[in-house]
């Protein structure tokens, strides 16, 4: 079954997954018949998947009985929502008023070039997520950024690129990968 009951919509430039339907079975049993809850059971999901293949929005449409366009819809509308995995890392660069007065602009450029992404987007190796946010609520420590939780405070430029340099550096020893 395709998402969106075979219309034809599915999430841009991701392909039909083989999810193991059985990590979500609990939530389901949970809330499918709570009316109003498919927000939570999306955000379970998430939590559990990482982000919300296809095919794990079309069981859920399927179990909870709600439309399958529904479901992508919800999915789709509300920011909080992935379709696609995230990286090892996610980074949350503050673009708040503070952070931009203070040089998040740079700061955000510093990342892009230094991973080969823009706002959204992931790096080849899956290291990376890049994802620019309204406010972190750490004004005093502009601008900031957070990755993995971790709060990163008065960023440079270089200060930026000497993080992630060091996370990927990090990663490789944990790994054995090359970066």
């Amino acid at each position: 079954m395709q998402c969106c009951g075979g219309n034809g919509l599915q999430a841009p430039e991701q392909t039909v997954s083989n999810s193991d339907l059985s990590l979500i079975k609990s939530v389901l049993d949970q809330y499918k018949d709570k009316p109003g809850s498919l927000i939570t059971i999306l955000q379970k999901s998430q939590d559990i998947y990482g982000y919300l293949p296809i095919d794990v929005l079309d069981h859920i449409a399927e179990v909870t009985g709600i439309k399958a366009p529904n479901v992508y819809g919800v999915a789709t509308f509300y920011t909080q929502f992935r379709l696609e995995p995230i990286g090892k890392y996610l980074i949350m660069l503050c673009m708040g008023t503070a952070c931009h007065v203070n040089g998040a602009g740079p700061v955000y450029d510093a990342i892009c070039d230094e991973l080969k992404i823009v706002d959204g987007e992931t790096t080849e190796d899956g290291l990376f997520t890049l994802n620019n946010v309204a406010c972190l609520g750490c004004c005093s420590l502009s601008p900031v950024m957070m990755i993995n939780g971790e709060t990163h405070a008065k960023l440079t430029p270089d200060s930026t690129r000497k993080i992630l340099r060091e996370l990927r550096k990090y990663d490789k020893k944990q790994t054995g990968k090359e970066a």
